[in-house]
């Protein structure tokens, strides 16, 4: 395996956050998983929890706001060091700014990891989720907004990753552990 970058894409509740952890532990890659970078600096910084107040209803933040954090959270990482993203991109203005971004901070080799999960499936998890975590992000009405986006957003998006990375895509519906398996094998780990 020879990735400096792997994104981890999919619908809501598909596991990408759980397999995007292993996968940057097993690499000793950095996990960039933006929800909870925001909702970590939301909780720090009383400025940005007000301009980003919407997060917590389900709605997206502005590209702006996404492409200021990730230019933040890069700038001390150095360029060498494999990433792991998850959560980010989901719209196509974000994937048009981090694909040419990373390949001027030295990252040209890259691959997407799209974790296939049926609708029914991802509300089930995500429900469960919910009861088990407590996120205020996962509210049926949060859910429901976060299906549209992801509906409506998603689908350049995942276009774009297909044609600027070596893009894999998993089946989802298995346990978890069996997720991972699929996941090693289709990035040669």
């Amino acid at each position: 395996m020879n990735f400096q970058i792997i994104f981890i894409a999919g619908p809501q509740g598909s596991g990408k956050g759980t397999q995007g952890k292993k996968l940057a532990d097993k690499l000793h890659f950095l996990f960039f998983g933006m929800g909870g970078i925001l909702r970590q600096i939301q909780a720090e910084d009383v400025q940005f929890a007000q301009r980003t107040s919407l997060l917590n209803g389900g709605t997206l933040l502005p590209d702006e706001i996404i492409i200021e954090v990730v230019k933040d959270r890069l700038a001390s990482v150095p360029t060498n060091q494999g990433i792991v993203f998850d959560g980010v991109p989901r719209r196509i203005g974000q994937a048009e700014f981090l694909i040419p971004f990373l390949i001027g901070r030295g990252y040209d080799a890259m691959a997407t990891v799209f974790i296939d999960l049926p609708r029914e499936e991802s509300i089930k998890r995500l429900a469960l989720r919910a009861q088990n975590e407590q996120r205020a992000d996962d509210t049926v009405d949060a859910i429901e907004r976060r299906f549209e986006y992801y509906d409506e957003m998603m689908p350049p998006v995942i276009e774009y990753l297909k044609r600027e990375t070596k893009f894999i895509e998993i089946d989802g519906r298995p346990a978890s552990d069996v997720v991972e398996k699929a996941v090693d094998v289709a990035l040669g780990i």
